[in-house]
């Protein structure tokens, strides 16, 4: 509202005047005001005196205040309720509520920073984080390329190719990519403690078996022996056929002893096939001690679960075998893949066959 150029005191002045007995006109005239502007002069101020005009004006200001307030308040609530759903804790939530609340309702940035309680520094604060373009381009690749790999093994897969990375940015950077790895299924977990299995202080101490299944894209089952050195994590052999005996089994051991050298101990379940007289009669002819885990008890035989879990939902869940050959050409390469080049974390995220080379020991090409 344009404020007039007159005070109180200047306007019931002109007004007594007019009251005393000075024609309309000539107030007008000696004031400077048209006979309109007097006329809402009298309507307004007609019968007050000095300090009722001025108790008049101050409840005019109050009113005025108490309207803008209350339009505020109800500006405020309305900018609340549009972003009632988001929870206001990151900043980067924080600026892109801030800049939907000036976008609808036309305020300002201060204004709307004051009602969504942001501070408008966080607001205003432009990123000098490098992008990492060829990181993010480098750990996309090992991604793509192993699809199981979480996040630590690919921060070691990139240390392999001399790109150093603090593990809790390549975290950062894997999920703003959405490259987390689904797990697959879930299983119930025993409950109270397990003593710890313990770990062969050498190679050929203990080797463990063990059988997988797997199907072809038309239907036909085929299982893989799996043998692995419980020291060194190797894996001694992937045996891939439609059907595996025990009198095959101890053709294919005999295979990996000559090129490997015996074990002190063989760990199994209770298969058929580990039970069979081939087995027991080979286990007494070579003098090798061979051990099986309790009935129903797989915990007793980890090594061999845990490996046949990353076998499993690295290469078997990954892949579709059109052929016994094409399973066995797959399998093939990625035992190789696992012996010489995948990171173990239980090795210190080295591979298998750069730890047996510590060792002093050589393993053979797979």
């Amino acid at each position: 509202m344009k404020r007039s150029r007159f005070s109180e005191e200047q306007i019931i002045a002109m007004l007594k005047e007019q009251e005393a007995g000075m024609p309309t006109a000539e107030v007008c005239r000696k004031h400077g005001v048209s006979t309109a502007t007097f006329y809402k002069y009298k309507a307004k101020y007609g019968g007050l005196e000095v300090s009722d005009a001025r108790r008049l004006r101050a409840l005019e200001d109050e009113n005025g205040k108490l309207k803008k307030l209350l339009a505020e308040a109800m500006l405020d609530n309305a900018i609340l309720k549009d972003v009632a759903a988001k929870k206001l804790v990151a900043p980067g939530v924080k600026r892109e509520a801030v800049a939907q609340a000036c976008a609808m309702h036309g305020v300002s940035q201060r204004r709307a920073c004051k009602a969504l309680a942001v501070d408008r520094s966080s607001v205003r604060y432009l990123s000098v984080r490098p992008d990492d373009a060829d990181a993010r381009a480098a750990m996309k690749a090992v991604a793509v390329e192993r699809r199981r790999f979480g996040y630590r093994r690919i921060h070691v897969m990139l240390e392999r190719q001399g790109i150093v990375m603090n593990l809790k940015k390549l975290r950062r950077l894997y999920r703003e990519e959405r490259l987390q790895v689904r797990r697959r299924g879930g299983r119930k977990r025993a409950l109270g403690t397990r003593r710890p299995m313990l770990v062969p202080d050498a190679p050929n101490v203990r080797w463990s078996l063990d059988f997988v299944s797997d199907a072809l894209t038309d239907g036909r089952r085929f299982r893989v022996l799996a043998v692995v050195d419980d020291h060194t994590r190797e894996c001694l052999a992937l045996v891939a056929d439609t059907s595996l005996s025990g009198l095959r089994v101890v053709r294919e051991l005999d295979v990996v002893i000559a090129l490997r050298g015996r074990p002190a101990m063989i760990v199994s379940d209770n298969g058929t096939e580990f039970t069979s007289m081939a087995i027991l009669s080979w286990s007494q002819r070579t003098g090798i001690d061979w051990h099986y885990i309790a009935p129903g008890k797989p915990m007793q035989n980890g090594f061999i679960e845990s490996f046949n879990g990353r076998f499993r939902d690295e290469l078997l869940n990954e892949t579709l075998f059109s052929s016994l050959d094409m399973a066995r050409q797959e399998i093939r390469a990625w035992q190789h893949d696992y012996n010489n080049h995948r990171p173990h974390s239980g090795l210190g995220n080295i591979p298998p066959a750069e730890f047996v080379a510590r060792k002093g020991m050589e393993i053979p090409a797979a």
